[in-house]
């Protein structure tokens, strides 16, 4: 009986409210009938519109211009200096003060520290519309037109050895690998993204998360000398390889020199990169110190994406489902990366060097060699001291 009744006063409630909706749509449709067509176009217009404050708390966003280098550093993740430099690229590449429906023009400067603080933070939208007093299609359009005209900017940033540069980097190798010719080192690293719409399930990589594939190579300074991504993240490092357009032309890019690789590129595919020996339990001494030296070696380019995701924290973790825009960001990142380089900034959360976080894709075999080299070695000396005693 109780439930009857509730059933009963639900439907009264409904009806009523039906009723008070047509009555109020009669009522509207009947007083803009009385109206112009230009006049019910406004009521039209207003009736639409949604009437809500918008509270922004980044009114001063020129104060950001005037702080210390340090500062500045801190929160844009490059010195000021830089940062003048990078708006008169942005500006040659066609970045305009321009302005859309009637507001008022965005400062080119505005722009910039706009994208600086989406490439350096992992905040979403909002915050940077608040932070920058900016709507937020604003924040969107202004970051993508960036974004674009960074991905166009590419020889500026990053750029292949020249040959007194290929010799300068040789030696370099040299002093820390004790490798001969060695001019670079080359990996692939996974950046977590959203599943795309379209052949989402090809971006499942094999840590169960959707990745697209980020193929560095990198000088002895640990600045990106050749880039290549977009490749799904189920893909291995050896197709990475095989699909970049570097492959097609290596021959004449590296010459007599070579590139240090893990053990992903082991094969008679890639004889341009020095790879090392897979552990059989054969292995000498010598082939275990070769192995060793080439970890000695490629480290850098492991550090190299510990860097660049711990100053550009957006590829941490992209909430994108455009591949053509994650591209975007994932070369705008190591274009800021070489960029920043120069500045020598250091990490205030990793003083002796940022660790490049496990994605999946570095390989542990070269330290696991190492570390058996080093207890080999402790055995042999334990031998001998026990041979000595005795």
């Amino acid at each position: 009986m109780e439930e009857e009744n509730r059933r009963r006063k639900w439907y009264v409630h409904i009806s009523v409210c039906l009723v008070m909706c047509i009555f109020k749509l009669s009522i509207l449709i009947t007083v803009l009938s009385f109206l112009s067509p230009s006049n019910r176009a406004v009521a039209v217009a207003v009736l639409r519109s949604r009437n809500q404050i918008i509270l922004k708390s980044g009114t001063e966003w020129q104060i950001m211009l005037d702080m210390d280098d340090h500062t500045f550093a801190r929160h844009f993740r490059i010195p000021r200096t830089r940062f003048e430099v990078l708006q008169r690229y942005l500006q040659e590449g066609g970045l305009r003060s321009d302005h859309h429906q009637g507001q008022p023009p965005l400062p080119i400067g505005k722009k910039v520290l706009m994208f600086l603080w989406y490439m350096a933070n992992q905040n979403c939208f909002r915050g940077i519309s608040d932070k920058l007093n900016v709507s937020l299609s604003s924040a969107h359009r202004a970051i993508l037109k960036v974004l674009t005209i960074m991905s166009t900017l590419g020889q500026a940033f990053v750029s292949w050895h020249t040959g007194c540069e290929k010799r300068v980097s040789a030696t370099s190798f040299q002093h820390t690998s004790g490798l001969e010719g060695v001019i670079g080192a080359i990996d692939g690293c996974h950046i977590r993204i959203q599943r795309p719409p379209i052949r989402g399930g090809d971006y499942m990589n094999r840590k169960s998360y959707y990745s697209v594939l980020l193929q560095g190579i990198v000088n002895a300074e640990g600045r990106f000398i050749n880039v290549f991504t977009g490749i799904p993240g189920r893909v291995h490092d050896a197709r990475l390889l095989r699909s970049s357009p570097f492959f097609q032309e290596w021959q004449e890019m590296m010459g007599e020199y070579r590139l240090l690789g893990d053990s992903a590129y082991i094969g008679q595919t890639f004889p341009f990169i020095l790879t090392p020996q897979r552990d059989n339990r054969a292995l000498t001494d010598a082939d275990l110190g070769h192995n060793a030296n080439i970890s000695r070696g490629r480290v850098i380019v492991e550090q190299a994406f510990g860097r660049m995701k711990c100053n550009w924290r957006r590829l941490r973790d992209l909430q994108n489902t455009c591949i053509v825009t994650v591209v975007k960001i994932i070369l705008a990142a190591c274009y800021l990366h070489n960029f920043a380089q120069d500045a020598l900034i250091g990490c205030e959360e990793h003083p002796c060097g940022c660790p490049r976080e496990e994605d999946g894709n570095e390989q542990k075999v070269i330290t696991i060699i190492t570390n058996k080299c080093k207890v080999r070695a402790q055995y042999k000396r334990l031998i001998q001291v026990k041979k000595t005693e005795s």
